[in-house]
């Protein structure tokens, strides 16, 4: 029997292949993971290792920015030697590694004659856990992705929905894991939040390893010869790989601690991208070409503004929500991690509406292009802060804003996120030419590494001195983050709507694409 026919005929999960319940488990647990411990970061490194707000955002940046860029090369390694079975193992074990690493607290840090005296060997722990974490999403991430499209022939009209199933996959991994970790770990201490966060990921590898048969052999390496050639000595290609990204890990451990070199790293493989397809589109690439190639750099440059607001979720919007905010609500109190959850729950809520927004306009002839689709996104993102901003001007007796601005900025965020994200790969797909996608989809990739940078940069426009991680005064917290909410309001408004101008320009030079 044929692979596709095989395919046709799988059915057992919700009419949907075997393999499709053994990759939605595994990136439930790997998001679980993920998201249970990326929203505590931050608040860990400020509460319990007294961090300055400018040296913990550093850290939550740079790694933020790795997480996003490590992809990429993963990838890579998959589609040429190790295949996607092989990756997502490897990369699952250091997952586990590295997240369980995380529950180890040490002793909490403390102030001495006015200095802060912090445990450093914990701290090395710690840097080399985020550095596990770092090398293993970029191992996993990408070729989970790829095995759900192996699953499905072309032509089966299962593939869209199966995508589906396993994205809300990775929403309800989002939710589930925010709000527990969160609770955990600002209620009985940080270990058990991170901890919870690697018992997932453990939960997520044993799930995948049982269930390889379900793969029907469709993720294994390109060629096992070439992965047992001799490289380095006695050392398999295969090991050689595992052993480079060992160093990798080592070198990912000491850029976290120093906080330009991850900067530095993102500037100049950002100039080298830009100069290199500036050429390519000046000398190799038709009329044609060189216009979609422009239009596909012009929204990638956005995104970059889009998702640098965005991704405040983790940095000051958490700040904001754990020192100058009412985190009551419906009747119950919320730690402030706990309301990252609010974007997966959002997504759960209005991606089908969204889905059927478009359908029935492009029936009409009134679907929003790429580019205002863009410009939209990007202009709700900056309307979100605005939320925050009012909310600020309307404090309680206490001085604390109401926990209501919050969930309606993270309600903005998300509509913006419908709009902007669904069509970003989609659009580097269609638009870049044939020969160079590979490289186009890696520069995406690397502007939201990028964007995750800029995001920790803009957070410490509002860094506020604390006396052993609590403010000093509300007031002036208070104050300090609407000025900086107020910025990123009309940042996102004005990059939004200049976009908006130039979107007939922007649709014209997609020559026909949609």
């Amino acid at each position: 029997m044929t692979n596709a026919a095989f395919a046709a005929e799988d059915t057992a999960f919700f009419g949907h292949p075997k393999g499709l319940f053994v990759c939605f488990a595994t990136e439930l647990w790997e998001r679980f993971s993920f998201y249970g411990m990326k929203y505590l970061l931050l608040l860990y490194l400020t509460k319990y290792h007294l961090f300055s707000d400018g040296a913990g955002l550093e850290v939550l940046g740079g790694y933020a920015a790795l997480v996003y860029a490590m992809p990429v090369i993963g990838g890579l390694l998959a589609d040429r030697y190790l295949g996607m079975r092989k990756a997502v193992i490897f990369g699952g074990i250091l997952l586990v590694l590295g997240h369980l690493g995380m529950a180890f607290e040490g002793e909490q840090a403390r102030m001495v004659a006015g200095e802060v005296v912090q445990d450093t060997q914990a701290l090395q722990i710690f840097y080399a856990s985020l550095a596990l974490i770092v090398i293993g999403v970029g191992f996993l991430k990408p070729n989970i992705s790829t095995i759900v499209g192996q699953l499905y022939s072309k032509e089966d009209p299962r593939r869209d929905a199966g995508f589906t199933i396993f994205y809300m996959g990775i929403n309800l991994g989002s939710f589930v894991a925010t709000l527990l970790c969160g609770y955990l770990g600002e209620t009985y201490g940080w270990s058990y939040g991170f901890g919870a966060a690697g018992i997932g990921m453990l939960f997520g590898l044993v799930t995948f390893i049982r269930g390889q048969k379900y793969l029907r052999g469709l993720a294994e390496p390109p060629s096992d010869e070439l992965l047992k050639e001799k490289l380095v000595g006695a050392l398999s290609r295969e090991n050689t790989i595992y052993l480079g990204s060992v160093f990798a890990v080592a070198i990912v451990w000491q850029m976290l601690q120093f906080h330009g070199a991850v900067g530095t790293l993102l500037n100049t493989l950002s100039v080298i991208v830009l100069v290199g397809l500036s050429w390519f589109i000046a000398t190799q690439c038709d009329a044609e070409e060189r216009s979609r190639m422009i239009v596909l750099i012009v929204l990638t440059l956005s995104s970059v503004v889009f998702w640098a607001l965005f991704e405040q979720s983790a940095a000051s919007m958490t700040l904001y929500a754990d020192r100058v905010m009412d985190r009551s609500l419906l009747g119950m109190e919320l730690t402030a991690a706990q309301f990252g959850s609010l974007n997966a729950f959002f997504i759960f809520l209005f991606a089908p509406v969204f889905a059927l927004l478009w359908v029935f306009l492009g029936k009409r002839g009134m679907e929003p292009s790429t580019p205002v689709k863009f410009a939209l996104g990007i202009m709700q993102a900056g309307l979100g802060f605005g939320a925050l901003v009012i909310g600020a001007s309307m404090p309680d007796e206490s001085g604390r804003v109401a926990a209501i601005w919050m969930v309606l900025a993270y309600l903005l965020h998300t509509t913006g996120e419908l709009c902007l994200s669904p069509v970003g790969l989609s659009a580097v797909t269609k638009l870049a030419v044939h020969r160079v996608v590979g490289v186009m989809m890696g520069a995406w990739f690397l502007a939201t590494a990028y964007s995750e940078f800029v995001a920790a940069q803009l957070s410490k426009l509002a860094a506020i001195d604390t006396h052993e991680g609590e403010v000093l005064s509300i007031s002036e917290a208070l104050a300090s983050y609407t000025e900086l909410f107020q910025f990123l309001l009309w940042l996102g408004l004005g990059a939004g709507f200049a976009l908006l101008v130039i979107s007939p320009l922007l649709k014209k030079g997609m020559r026909g694409i949609h």
